[in-house]
């Protein structure tokens, strides 16, 4: 039964020392998800880096390319920031903070839309029939999927994963190594001469 009482009641249960569920849900939520699932999370804390800053819990699940482009775009890129760039006429300095870190998130965010540098080898499928850019995969695990994210810095606490080589074969009998990038003109290149250009 729902009292004023429960949300210490929760806190001290989650061996929370903050005095509400806001506080706990910002500093200390992505953290404690992360331990209890292995460091493999389905609820990601995305952020930045900025206390009173934006943020967003979203569900790995039902993140896909169109669900992180409107984050990206419409929540993050004009709501947000140009509500943080009418702050600034009015607050100054803390508000050039929000921005300066709102716009630095976007770019990142956008950087992981477009892979402009590099793309991560997707394990499970040839490389012609990977995609450019960040189209996740369910069947490739949320270690492969997060790591754009883990890069960029985005995320609200750093937790424990790596990309050595795997267990298992790729398609092509080859040793699974989750730390190999193509670089987005190899990509392109095996694509043409696969035709898939």
């Amino acid at each position: 039964m729902w009292s004023p009482a429960k949300p210490r009641e929760l806190l001290e249960q989650a061996g929370s020392t903050k005095k509400n569920l806001s506080d706990w849900l910002r500093d200390e939520f992505f953290k404690q998800h992360c331990a209890l699932f292995a460091n493999r999370p389905f609820i990601w804390h995305i952020w930045d880096g900025q206390r009173d800053g934006f943020s967003a819990l979203v569900n790995y699940n039902r993140l896909d390319r169109k669900t992180l482009e409107k984050l990206t775009y419409s929540y993050l890129g004009q709501d947000w920031v140009e509500r943080q760039r009418a702050e600034v006429s009015r607050r100054g300095h803390r508000a050039q903070a929000r921005l300066s870190a709102a716009l630095g998130c976007n770019e990142s965010w956008r950087g992981s839309l477009t892979v402009k540098r590099h793309t991560t080898l997707r394990t499970l499928e040839a490389t012609h029939e990977q995609p450019i850019g960040w189209e996740p995969d369910l069947n490739d695990g949320v270690r492969l999927n997060v790591r754009p994210f883990f890069e960029a810095g985005v995320l609200r606490a750093p937790f424990n994963v790596h990309w050595r080589t795997d267990r298992g074969k790729n398609p092509d009998g080859s040793e699974r190594e989750n730390d190999k990038h193509l670089k987005l003109a190899e990509k392109l290149d095996v694509r043409r001469r696969a035709g898939r250009a």
